[in-house]
């Protein structure tokens, strides 16, 4: 990543806990185009997801990782990238926990954190820097 991500969450939903076979996935949202590929042709896998619209998990062609996700939302604009790929992933623990209605029983959250039982709002928990780079890869609809 060539700078520091958008936001960073955890994901405690189940199809999350499936397609990792963990507890969680931890998330960098970034701009697809803030982020290098050092080697490689990934290769993109379609899944299905829990909205129904499906996500594409991008992957190692070696050795199968997931690399970062696209969903159907955001499309190739942003990409999710797990951080537990990153060489350095202690530079970003999560700003939120979400899903956190499905979280595994013993996972223990960190008070200092904001934990939601479903997804979240940008708008209320993005840092203004954060929101101000996503209103420049999506700009506001002209009012119909």
């Amino acid at each position: 990543m060539t700078t520091e991500p958008l936001f960073v969450h955890c994901c405690h939903c189940r199809w999350c806990q499936r397609e990792t076979g963990s507890a969680f996935v931890l998330n960098a949202l970034i701009e697809s185009d803030r982020v290098l590929l050092l080697q490689g042709a990934p290769v993109t896998i379609d899944t299905p997801s829990n909205s129904g619209r499906g996500q594409k998990i991008v992957r190692c062609p070696d050795c199968h990782v997931a690399l970062w996700s696209h969903y159907a939302g955001a499309g190739d604009k942003l990409k999710f990238v797990r951080v537990g790929t990153l060489d350095d992933p202690d530079r970003l623990p999560p700003d939120i926990h979400i899903f956190t209605a499905s979280k595994q029983p013993w996972v223990q959250l960190p008070p200092d954190k904001p934990a939601m039982p479903e997804y979240y709002d940008s708008k209320l928990h993005w840092p203004a820097a954060s929101l101000e780079r996503r209103r420049a890869i999506f700009p506001p609809r002209p009012a119909a």
